[in-house]
């Protein structure tokens, strides 16, 4: 690492949007876990960051800014609702009284929390680094309806999702793998919960949930296909994921398909999702 201050070795990480500042702590940032930051727990020391010796601060990409919804939905070409549904849908902010508040995933991404000294409504700005983000650019490209890349997935993370074809018809149109997953997606359509099919988690590591309910920020993950149960350890790479992450999750069994009725609506209520 460069032999400088401490003070201005964390201003340059700060401007890289490598650590945002969030309770009086210093928070890892997904671009600064890129660039080999990562948390220790010191006995003495509690949690703390470190980085790797041969460390590169990219100052030359980024400008150190931060933007608003509205400053970002600019560059982006949305207004700022569709700016902030965006990045609600994402699971970086969620709506309160008060405004928009920042979550766990969204500090991570770039977002900084602020309070509108006259209102009192909070709001979010976000570090240029945002502008970089895939899972952001891809999320505005699909709103958009242009072109995008295919992108490739994990295959170490995938491969079982993969050797089954999309070919179940629900009754809103998806098209999903296995008859457990129609099942599933029938239910909450019926339900009335909204809910989005094989969506990517919002991280820059390529991993695909089975559902995703933006209502309570929460995964759901099916255990199972036509041709059985998921081996468990494909399920403890998958867990390990959104345990990494803070992501919401919640599981179904292959047994438990036939009683969904009791199941579902007690797990969904853990995150404020109503089903009726």
């Amino acid at each position: 690492m460069r032999q400088i201050e401490a003070k201005l070795l964390f201003a340059d990480l700060k401007r890289a949007g490598y650590i945002v500042r969030q309770d009086e702590k210093w928070i890892l940032t997904e671009e600064g876990a890129k660039f080999g930051g990562e948390y220790v727990d010191h006995p003495k020391f509690g949690q703390f960051i470190v980085w790797p010796t041969n460390l590169h601060i990219e100052l030359a990409a980024t400008s150190g800014k931060t933007y608003s919804a509205t400053q970002l939905g600019e560059k982006l070409k949305l207004n700022a609702k569709r700016m902030n549904q965006l990045l609600s849908e994402l699971g970086w902010i969620s709506k309160s009284e008060e405004g928009w508040s920042l979550t766990e995933a969204g500090i991570r991404a770039g977002g900084q929390q602020r309070t509108d000294k006259e209102s009192q409504n909070t709001f979010v700005v976000w570090h240029d680094v945002v502008l970089r983000n895939k899972r952001l650019k891809q999320s505005v490209i699909e709103f958009l309806g242009q072109d995008a890349e295919s992108h490739s997935t994990d295959k170490s993370l995938s491969s079982f999702r993969q050797k089954f074809e999309a070919k179940h018809r629900t009754l809103d149109g998806h098209y999903v793998r296995s008859k457990g997953e129609l099942l599933i997606d029938n239910w909450l359509y019926l339900a009335g919960v909204v809910h989005a099919y094989e969506r990517q988690l919002p991280i820059d590591q390529d991993v695909t949930s089975d559902f995703y309910l933006p209502g309570g920020k929460v995964y759901l993950q099916f255990w199972g296909s036509d041709t059985g149960e998921m081996l468990e350890a494909e399920r403890e790479k998958i867990r390990a994921v959104y345990e990494q992450h803070n992501f919401n999750l919640i599981e179904v069994e292959l047994s438990e398909l036939d009683k969904l009725d009791e199941v579902l609506p007690k797990r969904l209520r853990q995150f404020g999702i109503q089903a009726y």
